[in-house]
């Protein structure tokens, strides 16, 4: 009989193009060997040159889903990814707590999903203030981008001091852990991420890579991170693990639309 392998749980959107959310997420938990497992939130009408719109997904659904996995099947790591609504965010922190997922129980990351590839705000100011003061108390770890912490803070990361003082800021809002990535910061020759829990202070470096197609990125390192945490590692390994997976994923992403390709985790298949 085939052992049974861990479980992590994505909660998150679609995405109709197949390259970031759920999508992204399920097939980020495959090539790490963990069992992939969905609480749906939205679904986006999306392709390589961005979303079009979105439906989202009644609350109680989305609680269900959760409720339904975790109480039959077990949860050894959760991420959050679109959320959509401070009402979506607010039921979630509560089922959360109801089937042990978070900083006292099972690890949870949260990916804030909260702008555009472009940097542009994708939630309202009432959902923002909902993911601070309810997810990521709640959370293991926190992965937002530069425009996620610039939305979330106000601090505008240029380079090392302020990428610093970005972790510190978010360390504010209680949650475990934070991941300042930097690779939005076009500026630098390397993409450094920070790692931080307010005591210990992790630099990643890794290489920048001369492609547009990144579609996907986030969630997929998230994801990675996840999964890591799913098999037992804990935080600063997962997180090491997570940024040598995606580095990969971003050197052999490939295009595909008229737009922003996806990074792909299919070099794991090779």
């Amino acid at each position: 009989m085939t052992a049974t392998p861990r479980t992590a749980l994505t909660i998150a959107g679609s995405d109709s193009g197949g390259g970031a959310g759920i999508q992204a997420d399920l097939r980020t938990f495959f090539a790490n060997g963990v069992h992939g497992m969905v609480a749906l939130t939205a679904v986006t009408v999306q392709n390589s040159l961005g979303v079009q719109g979105f439906s989202e997904i009644p609350v109680d659904v989305v609680t269900g889903q959760i409720k339904a996995v975790a109480t039959d099947m077990g949860v050894d790591a959760a991420k959050t990814g679109m959320l959509a609504t401070a009402e979506i965010i607010n039921a979630v922190a509560k089922t959360l707590d109801e089937v042990h997922i978070g900083r006292t129980g099972t690890p949870f990351v949260v990916d804030p999903v909260a702008a555009s590839m472009t940097g542009h705000a994708l939630l309202r100011e009432e959902a923002l203030e909902a993911i601070r003061t309810e997810l990521f108390p709640r959370a293991t770890l926190i992965t937002p981008n530069l425009d996620e912490v610039r939305l979330l803070t106000g601090v505008e990361v240029t380079g090392p001091a302020t990428q610093r003082e970005a972790a510190e800021a978010l360390l504010e809002f209680g949650s475990e852990w934070v991941l300042v990535k930097g690779g939005h910061l076009d500026a630098a020759q390397d993409c450094v991420d920070l790692l931080s829990d307010g005591e210990s202070w992790v630099e990643l470096s890794g290489p920048r890579f001369d492609t547009r197609n990144t579609h996907g990125g986030g969630d997929t390192m998230a994801s990675a991170i996840t999964s890591s945490l799913a098999k037992g590692a804990d935080v600063p390994t997962a997180v090491a693990e997570g940024k040598r997976f995606i580095e990969r994923c971003v050197a052999e992403s490939y295009p595909l639309g008229a737009g922003v390709g996806p990074v792909s985790p299919f070099w794991r298949l090779k």
